[in-house]
């Protein structure tokens, strides 16, 4: 279904949901499976309507799905079950036993055995695990809250659990609109026309009986009736004359629209990683032939939402008749102004020393940019402070280890190339594929440390593309060459893993990608075959043709093709093999292969005809072309950065242009002040910044605005920390500030003062230590998963009641004699990484162990709550330092959730990092959090 009859169903839903035709709306949500209702689904779950439950999520999912869907219907058919048990109704139990629970014994037979086994006892509630079982009313809402957590982790409800933000009755402003439009037209419009029918066109009577020209046929309308020229449909009496037309009516209609009437629904996730399928081939997009429309998308990340353009186009067969619009100056018909979130100002200009030929910004440090040159060069540079970090020429590191084909023919012709740069998913590598053989992966470790990791002999001729991925999840590097085949290879060693043959041309593009877990790559040839790959030896498993059949490059979703100069650029729907929309602008004769870039899933640049070239994703017209100040080759490279606020431009003349919008304006001016400052500081000593953790910062909006003095403090351990003053006006105190932190060398056992802690818990290991705020106390969590709380009482040696070497503290417990212990998962503790944290005025601590993560009172030590079973485990927690029921959640599979105690929720989930989370510090002066992963980032 194309992306204008999605929108209809949704206006259709809106406008059902406001007739009151409650039956209806909801058949039709399951039926389209577009939005799932979880205000409806609640109600029926806590009426035990079973039957309409299962028949609605049907609409949506199916048993054997995913494991999300699994549970969600095991849970559901074991809740029927207990009722009926509970009723002592054994023969429809054991129906529901044979007919809706056997399905799951394949999975797990030992839990279908204890289920049957129910059956046997009296009461259920005999049986340990449902002793706690209460009424059939709490049972109920008890696994409604399980149930939420699980359709909101399930990627098949990604972008289903909320509704789109509308104006009211927007299905009826539109055949509004339709109506002035077809009114305009009438060769004799009436002052009140009376509008019978919606099922033809309307048209007021003429003298003659002649029927008004169709609008699609009239070549003379240059303007837009009014808004407001019909009343709203559900008022009688004749509508009013619409006003002279004027140039700009329509952004009057289409402003931004209210609340929702429909019931919308938070999609805040549990366990949510990213979208298996890209949101492109997901949900089309809407091709916008209208001014911007606010239409937030359902992110369950609740990243910052974004107003995506709406409009009509010629994919959907609507019952009116819809007119381009063409605003003057534009060679062809468009119908808004460029954004202002598309970089276009010159912020940079730097000199390469040859000719760019890939580029690409580091996946997390924004402002980092790797370059690839004609003549084998690399560089590095920090396009911030404009300085170029590493430069290396081409060379081989090892030609004794080089194939025979390789050695000859760089004695015939030492002249390389670079094809392509790449950095993998977190930065910690890049990779450069040359135009010989060789492909060389380097390792980055922050500023200007790069060191070589692998060389690899991958193919025969040129090595055409190169990409990482992470199968399985082990990190790969996929390469194509010349010699028509695509290879896997290990990142760690080097290893080949698969080799795949079935090109009949050299192939020019891999395009690795996932899709409902399923792993895949694309590759494309120069014969414009277009082939699909799983990682294993069984061929090709999907075989395109390319339009013009001649393909030079891939990626997700759009490829760009060229056959005798001429240029074009698609989108491409996979699952059907077929070009969805072919993008229009390019030069006749493009002047060598286009290169083209994406970015925020929603705007196409491309370098042709000396220009950038800009689309909205959802429209074949050029949105707009720069030719950022001048100077840039025919076809010139083009890469944006992650977050879409800074493009690289290859120039003439070995240049660069690095261009940027107000986001990337800022992000550069920070990074310069910060080099700045620390320029400036003269007693502090020269701070050894890591530059991934600098351009974190910079990111940040807190302090972007501000300029900070930075002063590098050494800490015990020998890093320097960097520490910005909240206050510009504290810059002249802060050299004497520094001072205070001053080193101590200990270099005498009488400089040291030891104490063994007293504990009768037989604990054989502390995995966890941590002073209280109030540093009367120490408290610790054991590898068992307890934990120890060790008190300073005052006394004439202690009168202030402080932690002290001096004086041994008590190890304390509350006349209850209970334990503070952690939920321990069924893995192996010694595995289990444990973490805990306390609040800011010592009353909680959260704690977990590799289990659910549990909140206890300090002063009881009695269990508040816990929550979040794993997977994924809690790694590393934070409290907020303003509010104990915000805490931020670390975990094992690299997200970081910030999740609300009091109303049980996460409120948003941060995605950034690739291996699990080793740290969490919230700042107390800004609305920051910093993290730290095991990725080294």
């Amino acid at each position: 279904m194309s992306s204008l009859s999605r929108e209809l169903v949704f206006l259709i839903l809106q406008f059902l949901d406001e007739e009151k035709f409650k039956e209806t709306v909801h058949k039709l949500e399951q039926e389209s499976g577009f939005f799932f209702n979880m205000k409806y689904f609640e109600d029926e779950v806590h009426n035990g309507n079973w039957d309409e439950v299962e028949k609605y999520l049907s609409g949506f999912t199916k048993v054997d799905d995913n494991r999300y869907s699994m549970k969600i219907f095991f849970e559901i058919r074991k809740q029927k079950y207990l009722e009926a048990l509970d009723k002592h109704d054994r023969s429809k139990a054991v129906e529901i036993l044979v007919k809706d629970l056997k399905v799951f014994a394949t999975f797990n037979e030992e839990l279908f055995k204890e289920i049957t086994q129910l059956l046997t006892l009296e009461n259920f509630r005999e049986n340990e695990q449902l002793s706690k079982y209460g009424d059939t009313k709490s049972a109920r809402a008890i696994m409604l809250v399980e149930l939420k957590k699980l359709i909101e982790a399930n990627p098949l409800f990604r972008d289903k659990l909320q509704f789109p933000t509308l104006k009211n009755s927007r299905l009826r402003t539109l055949i509004n609109q339709s109506l002035n439009w077809q009114h305009q037209l009438c060769k004799n419009p009436r002052p009140n026309p009376d509008i019978k029918t919606l099922f033809v066109d309307h048209s007021c009577g003429q003298p003659n009986g002649a029927r008004a020209p169709s609008p699609a046929n009239n070549p003379l309308l240059g303007s837009l009736p009014k808004a407001g020229g019909f009343p709203p449909l559900g008022a009688h009496g004749p509508f009013q004359p619409t006003a002279t037309p004027v140039p700009a009516p329509l952004a009057g209609w289409m402003s931004n629209p209210s609340a929702v009437t429909h019931p919308a629904v938070s999609a805040g996730a549990i366990g949510l990683g990213a979208s298996s399928i890209p949101a492109a081939l997901k949900h089309p997009r809407t091709p916008p032939t209208n001014p911007s429309v606010d239409y937030p998308s359902a992110d369950s990340d609740h990243v910052s939402k974004r107003a995506r353009p709406m409009g009509i186009s010629d994919e959907v067969n609507l019952p009116v008749n819809v007119l381009q619009v063409t605003f003057p100056g534009h060679g062809h018909s468009q119908t808004f102004i460029a954004p202002d979130d598309l970089p276009k100002a010159v912020a940079r200009t730097l000199n390469q020393g040859s000719s760019p030929m890939s580029m690409d910004f580091h996946p997390v440090r924004q402002t980092l940019l790797l370059v690839g040159t004609n003549v084998g060069d690399i560089a590095l540079w920090e396009v911030g402070s404009r300085e170029r970090l590493v430069s290396k020429n081409f060379k081989v590191w090892d030609l004794s280890v080089c194939s025979m084909p390789l050695q000859a023919a760089l004695v015939k012709d030492p002249a390389v190339s670079v094809n392509r740069v790449i950095w993998s998913p977190d930065g910690s590598l890049f990779g450069v594929a040359y135009s010989r053989h060789i492909v060389q992966i380097y390792s980055y470790h922050g500023g200007d440390e790069v060191r070589q990791h692998l060389e690899i002999d991958a193919h025969v001729g040129g090595v055409n593309d190169i990409a990482f991925s992470l199968p399985n999840k082990q990190l790969c590097v996929i390469t194509c060459g010349d010699d028509k085949t695509i290879k896997v290879w290990d990142a760690s060693n080097g290893t080949k893993q698969y080799t795949f043959e079935g090109h009949e041309a050299p192939v020019y593009s891999v395009c690795p990608h996932y899709k409902e877990n399923i792993q895949f790559i694309f590759s494309t040839a120069l014969d414009g075959k277009i082939k699909a790959w799983l990682y294993d030896n069984m061929g090709s498993r999907v075989d395109y043709e390319a339009p013009g059949r001649w393909c030079t490059t891939m990626a997700y979703s759009a490829d760009g093709t060229s056959k005798e100069g001429e240029s074009f650029i698609v989108e491409w729907n996979e699952s059907e093999g077929a070009v969805k929309r072919t993008y229009q602008g390019f030069r006749k004769r493009s002047l060598g292969v286009v290169q083209f870039d994406t970015t925020k899933n929603r705007y196409l640049a491309a370098g042709d005809d000396f220009s950038i070239k800009f689309w909205d994703m959802d429209n074949v017209q050029p949105l707009t072309s720069y030719d950022a100040e001048g100077g840039l080759p025919a076809s010139p490279r083009i890469r944006f950065n992650k977050d879409g606020s800074l493009l690289a431009v290859s120039a003439n003349d070995n240049g660069i242009k690095i261009l940027a919008n107000s986001d990337g304006m800022r992000l550069l001016r920070t990074l310069e002040n910060l080099s700045y400052d620390n320029s400036r500081t003269p007693e502090a000593p020269k701070p050894t910044i890591n530059p991934i953790s600098a351009a974190a910062a910079a990111t940040s909006a807190a302090l972007a605005d501000r300029s900070a003095s930075v002063v590098a403090i050494p800490g015990m351990n020998g890093d320097a920390r960097s520490f910005a003053d909240v206050k510009p006006r504290i810059t002249e105190e802060s050299s004497d500030k520094s001072k205070i932190w001053k080193l101590t060398e200990i270099s005498e056992s009488s400089q040291c003062r030891s104490l063994r802690l007293p504990e009768n818990l037989r604990v054989t290991k502390i995995s966890r230590l941590i002073f209280t705020n109030s540093g009367n106390a120490i408290l610790a969590l054991a590898s068992n998963a307890i934990h120890l709380l060790w008190k300073w009482q005052r006394s004439d040696r202690n009168s202030n009641g402080k932690a002290t070497a001096s004086v041994s503290p008590q190890l304390w417990q509350p006349s209850s004699g209970i334990l503070m212990t952690n939920d321990v998962a069924d893995t192996n503790p010694e595995e289990a990484v444990p973490c805990f944290a306390l609040s800011k005025n010592d009353s909680y601590v959260m704690s977990a162990s590799g289990g659910k993560i549990s909140l206890f009172n300090m002063m009881t030590f009695k269990t508040m709550a816990t929550f979040m079973p794993p997977p994924p485990a809690a790694t590393f927690l934070a409290f907020h330092p303003q509010d104990n029921n915000i805490i931020a959640i670390g975990m094992d599979d690299s997200t970081i959730q910030i999740y609300n105690v009091r109303v049980d929720e996460v409120k948003s989930k941060l995605i950034g990092h690739s291996k699990r989370i080793t740290g969490l510090a919230f700042s107390h002066a800004l609305n920051v959090l910093v993290s730290s992963g095991a990725d080294s980032q």
